[in-house]
C-alpha cells in the first residue's frame, strides 16, 4: 500500500531565527530532490548517504528562493520510520509559507495535526503512551511537568504496564489451558494462589492511580484558593507570591470584590492563583457575589489558603470560613505576625488541624516555608521522579479505575468460590484496558481523536 508524502511547518508560526519544514514519506527525498538544489555540483539529495546535512538552495525552477540546510535520515531511522527531509530555512513566516507550499506543488500534500507522530506510533516506533507524551513535552508548564512528559516518552510508563499486563496474561493462558486439557493442568488449589497474584496486582494498579491524583494536579498546576475575612491580607500575599502588584491594596476592607488569577511556578511546580473577595456577611450586593465566587472556587479548589489576620481576634467570619476548611487540602497563614499579635497557632488548633505559618504577606516573612509546606502536601518530600511513575493523561486513569473494578471482581469471584472461566473473563478485560493505554487494545477513532489534538508539524 502506497504512503502519502506530507509536509508541514515545525517551528512556530513566527518570525524567527530558524524555520524547519519537515517532509515524511514513500516519496519524500524525490520531492525533494525537486525543490533543493545543493551546493556541490551534480550532486542531489538521493545521492547522499542517510544522517547527513546539506547545504544548498531552495529553488523554484530558476529562481533560487532561500539559502538552507537539509537533513536526510531515511527509513526506519527516522521519527516516521519513513524517509524523512527537514529543510532549515529563515525563519520568516513568508519564507516558511513560500517553501510550504511549493513543496505540495512538487507531490506531497499538507500533513494532518500530529500525523508524524500518529506515523511513528502506526509504524512501531513509539507506543501510544509515548505518543501523547510528545505533546505534554511540548506544552509542560512546569519542571514536574516537562519531567514526567519525558520518562512517559522514554517509555517508563509503558514498561510498567506491559509488566502488569504480562502477569495477567499469563494467569488468563493457565487457566484457559487448564480448562481446555485438564488431564495435564491442575486447578485445585489454583484460586488460593491467584488470589494472592491478583492481589499483588491490584496493589500496583492502585500505586498507580494513588500517584495520578497529584500527577494531574502538579502537571496543569495546582489550583490554589486564597480565602480570608476582608483586609486580612490576601492580596498582599497574591503579590507577594507574584512578584510584582497583581492586586490593589488598600486598607479599606472589601477592596478585592471580583477573582483575580495568576499562574506562578514555585521550585518546580507551579500553582494557579486565585485571589477572591473576602468572605463575611455583607448587605452589598456586589460584595455579595464575590463572596459566593470566594466559596465556589474553595470548593472546587486543589488547595486552600487561609490567611488569618493575627492582629484582630477572630470573629463570625473567620470561624465561617474554618467550617468550610474541615476535611480540605489546606494551609492557615497567620498573617501580620510582625505586628503585635492576638490570634495564635492554638486559637486556629481549636478548629482545625491542617498546617499554620506565622508570615508577613508585606514584608514576604514565611513565604519560603509556605513553599515548602506545599511541596510536603502534594509529594511528601522533594520534587524527583526517583521510580516512581506518574500517571498525568486522564484517559490512562481512566482505563486504570476500569482494570481496578475487574481485579476486584476477580477477589470477589474467588471469595465466592465461582468457577475458573468467571476469573479468566474478568482477567481479560483487565489486560484489554491496560493494553488501551500502550495502544494495544484502541480503535482507530480513538487514536484520531488522540493525535487531532497536536500541533500540525508534530
Amino acid at each position: 500500500m502506497r504512503v502519502d508524502t506530507i509536509v508541514a511547518i515545525a517551528t512556530a508560526m513566527s518570525n524567527s531565527g530558524i524555520g524547519i519544514i519537515r517532509i515524511s514519506g514513500e516519496d519524500a527525498v524525490k520531492t525533494a530532490d525537486k525543490v533543493i538544489k545543493l551546493k556541490e555540483k551534480n550532486k542531489r539529495l538521493s545521492d547522499c548517504e542517510t544522517h547527513t546535512v546539506h547545504y544548498g538552495f531552495v529553488v523554484d525552477g530558476n529562481q533560487k528562493i532561500d539559502e538552507v540546510m537539509v537533513l536526510i535520515m531515511r527509513g526506519p531511522k527516522s521519527y516516521t520510520r519513513e524517509d524523512t527531509i527537514e529543510i532549515d530555512c529563515h525563519g520568516g513566516i513568508l519564507m516558511m509559507q513560500r517553501i510550504f507550499e511549493l513543496v505540495i506543488k512538487n507531490g506531497a500534500r499538507p500533513a494532518d495535526p500530529g500525523e508524524f507522530t500518529k506515523r511513528a506510533f502506526l509504524n512501531g516506533r513509539i507506543d501510544l503512551a509515548q505518543a501523547e507524551s510528545v505533546m505534554d513535552v511540548i506544552s509542560a508548564k512546569n519542571d514536574f511537568a516537562l519531567c514526567s512528559s519525558v520518562e512517559q516518552l522514554s517509555g517508563r510508563v509503558s514498561e510498567k504496564i506491559r509488566w502488569i499486563r504480562e502477569k495477567v496474561l499469563h494467569e488468563i493462558a493457565f487457566i484457559e489451558s487448564a480448562l481446555d486439557d485438564p488431564e495435564h493442568y491442575e486447578l485445585d488449589s489454583y484460586s488460593e494462589g491467584l488470589y494472592e497474584k491478583v492481589s499483588e496486582i491490584l496493589q500496583e494498579v492502585e500505586k498507580l492511580l494513588k500517584n495520578s491524583e497529584n500527577g494531574t494536579i502538579l502537571k496543569e498546576g495546582i489550583k490554589t484558593v486564597i480565602v480570608g475575612k476582608p483586609n486580612a491580607g490576601k492580596s498582599s500575599l497574591l503579590n507577594a507570591l507574584v512578584g510584582r502588584e497583581r492586586a490593589i491594596v488598600t486598607d479599606i476592607a472589601g477592596t478585592t470584590r471580583d477573582v483575580i488569577e495568576e499562574q506562578i511556578h514555585l521550585g518546580g511546580f507551579s500553582l494557579h492563583l486565585i485571589d477572591t473577595a473576602g468572605i463575611r456577611d455583607t448587605k452589598d450586593l456586589v460584595e455579595q457575589i464575590g463572596v459566593n465566587l470566594a466559596k465556589d472556587y474553595l470548593e472546587k479548589a486543589d488547595l486552600v489558603i487561609y490567611v488569618a489576620d493575627t492582629s484582630s481576634p477572630l470573629n463570625e467570619d473567620d470561624y465561617q470560613i474554618m467550617d468550610l476548611l474541615k476535611g480540605r487540602k489546606a494551609i492557615i497563614l497567620l498573617n501580620k505576625s510582625d505586628l503585635n499579635p492576638v490570634v495564635f497557632e492554638e486559637d486556629i488548633r481549636k478548629h482545625l488541624n491542617q498546617t499554620v505559618l506565622p508570615v508577613s504577606a508585606k514584608n514576604h516573612m514565611g513565604i519560603d516555608l509556605l513553599e515548602e509546606e506545599i511541596k510536603k502536601l502534594f509529594f511528601t518530600g522533594k520534587i524527583s521522579m526517583n521510580d516512581e511513575v506518574f500517571i498525568t493523561n486522564a484517559r490512562h486513569k481512566t482505563s486504570l479505575l476500569e482494570a481496578k473494578k475487574s481485579l476486584e471482581f476477580v477477589l470477589q469471584s474467588i471469595r465466592d468460590g465461582m468457577p475458573e472461566d468467571f476469573y479468566s473473563i474478568d482477567l481479560m478485560n483487565v489486560y484489554e484496558e491496560l493494553g488501551k493505554i500502550v495502544g494495544e487494545a484502541v480503535e482507530d477513532d480513538l487514536v484520531n481523536e488522540i493525535f487531532s489534538k497536536f500541533c500540525m508539524g508534530k
